[in-house]
């Protein structure tokens, strides 16, 4: 099972979240048949999300983060509830694009770098909390970084990645948000600046065999485990919930569909599931309608 360690470290004046997002990276990259590029930026950021959840008190609460660069992915969006189910898209699954300068899968050229990302806190109130930034880079990490320093004004290192094989699909996916708590002296911030540049790459760590608390003590000496939370991904996609859907459809366009006499396949953006509602669906969902006008 995957997991989140959330502790704390330099006598209490950051707080560390370290994600181990393997299993979730893969069951997303199956679900999407997503080639490495998609695959790694996809992955990236849906455990990006699942960092930014990890501190949800209530299980039905999420987190809903949106990336468009006008790059050749399209739109990506991961979306974490605070139960730890994550799901997400990517506008294509099919990129493989490679950087020869730097040996790795170019994430940034397949997001684009002319856009935004956005986080939407849903906490069940009656308006959820909505942020949006320019993209610095289109790699994820340095833009969430971005985001919670000028949105939510908490200064924080983010390293999220994926490293994925031709034959084993994905190697190792995870991410680590090291976040400054306020009025912390220079001293500190220098100490947590000297960690980020002596730090590998997330997957790197991971890829060796390394769990998350593995991973804390290799990073911060004094470092207190606070909690650990599992993350998986799931949709909560269901039959109901597309027949509500249709069910907002006009009654001309419902009698419609009927007299054509097709089966109508509705898929999930989110996971792919494919749903079927034949003319008898149909006609029950003219029915209620027709209960619910009287």
């Amino acid at each position: 099972m995957d997991e989140i360690l959330i502790a704390e470290a330099l006598n209490g004046q950051v707080r560390i979240h370290i994600a181990d997002t393997t299993a979730l990276v893969e069951e997303a990259m199956e679900a999407h048949a997503m080639a490495p590029t998609s695959c790694a930026a996809l992955g990236r950021l849906l455990t990006g999300a699942a960092l930014l959840a990890s501190d949800l008190k209530k299980d039905d609460e999420k987190i809903t983060v949106t990336v468009n660069g006008h790059g050749p992915a399209g739109t990506l969006i991961a979306q974490a509830k605070g139960n730890g189910d994550v799901r997400g898209l990517i506008g294509d699954p099919a990129l493989y694009m490679f950087n020869e300068a730097t040996g790795k899968l170019d994430v940034g050229r397949a997001v684009g770098r002319n856009g935004y990302l956005t986080v939407m806190r849903d906490m069940g109130l009656k308006d959820p909390f909505t942020g949006t930034v320019n993209l610095v880079s289109g790699e994820i990490g340095e833009d969430l970084a971005y985001y919670l320093a000028l949105s939510e004004q908490v200064n924080s290192v983010v390293s999220v990645g994926v490293l994925t094989d031709p034959e084993k699909g994905v190697r190792a996916a995870g991410g680590l948000i090291i976040s400054l708590l306020p009025n912390v002296p220079e001293e500190t911030i220098e100490e947590v600046e000297k960690i980020a540049a002596g730090m590998e790459h997330i997957s790197a760590y991971l890829d060796r065999g390394m769990g998350t608390e593995d991973i804390l003590r290799a990073l911060f000496d004094d470092a207190v485990i606070l909690g650990r939370k599992d993350v998986r991904w799931h949709c909560d996609c269901s039959r109901e919930h597309f027949m509500d859907a249709l069910a907002t459809i006009s009654k001309e366009d419902l009698q419609e569909m009927i007299e054509a006499g097709n089966t109508e396949e509705i898929v999930c953006h989110f996971c792919n599931k494919k749903y079927y509602f034949t003319t008898e669906d149909l006609k029950e969902i003219l029915r209620r309608q027709g209960v619910e006008d009287r």
